[in-house]
């Protein structure tokens, strides 16, 4: 399996890829791979952390982080992590996140936050983000919104986090 960045000719994939990553999940709006077309469009996006898992060549998983803010300060949003069902559990995800981690880490950002299962996202170091002084800008439960530190960082963060805003949420 290979982790590379995204390439305009992997779009098309990648569309198909979220789609059905996400047909059957139980948290899910239908719409998260326009999502990532919105999202490449806007000024929050980060070629470098969106990033292919791609199989005998054939794209199987992505993954995108973009830029979001806390009291001004820049964070990472891991929105979303998608794998075919066919390929789900077999680390892909996994390595997508780690690769993901790492790029960003040597780009300079200090955190990453995740709204999702507290079953997987905790397996890969993300923490609730409360504990951090980190806060949605709408309801959800504390166990699901979390936070990953990527790399140290010497000013505290607290606030509400504002998204790019293609996710419709701010």
């Amino acid at each position: 399996m290979l982790i590379r960045k995204e390439t305009a000719a992997d779009y098309d994939a990648v569309y198909s890829v979220v789609k059905r990553a996400f047909e059957n999940a139980e948290h899910s709006d239908g719409n998260e791979q326009d999502l990532v077309n919105a999202l490449r469009k806007g000024n929050a996006f980060i070629p470098e952390l969106s990033l292919v898992a791609e199989s005998e060549g054939k794209i199987v998983g992505h993954i995108m982080f973009t830029k979001a803010t806390v009291e001004e300060k820049i964070v990472l949003a891991l929105a979303p992590l998608s794998v075919l069902p066919e390929y789900q559990q077999k680390g892909i995800g996994k390595s997508l996140i780690q690769e993901g981690h790492k790029i960003a880490k040597k780009l300079g950002y200090t955190h990453s936050i995740v709204l999702g299962s507290e079953k997987y996202y905790s397996k890969h170091g993300y923490m609730p983000a409360e504990n951090f002084g980190i806060k949605a800008p709408f309801d959800v439960p504390s166990e699901n919104f979390m936070v990953y530190i990527i790399n140290k960082y010497d000013d505290e963060i607290h606030g509400t986090i504002r998204y790019a805003q293609e996710f419709g949420i701010n």
